[in-house]
């Protein structure tokens, strides 16, 4: 599995349902680490690049907020990215 999400920004309607998630989780900061370390988590591609590029964190669809560095092939896929992801392939 891999921390982007597949397809490009802008096909379909789903970068609207990911917008309006974003916007909630950005106002619900996660205080504790833990379990979402273990998992590799969904993140725009661009965001990616620009991280790797600037040093900048990025924040997964679940909320989680790093600075990637690990290889996410060698972790489960974190369940709350997948619902959010999930959600919005549905609409």
């Amino acid at each position: 599995m891999s921390d982007t999400l597949p397809g490009e920004p802008g096909q379909g309607g789903g970068t609207d349902v990911l917008d309006r998630e974003l916007e909630k989780l950005l106002n619900e900061e996660l205080t504790e680490d833990g379990d979402h370390d273990r998992y590799a988590h969904y993140v725009k591609k661009d965001k990616i690049v620009e991280s790797a590029v600037t040093g900048k964190p990025v924040r997964a669809l679940c909320g989680k907020k790093w600075t990637p560095g690990r290889n996410p092939d060698k972790f489960p896929v974190c369940p709350d990215c997948l619902k959010v992801y999930e959600r919005m392939r549905d609409e």
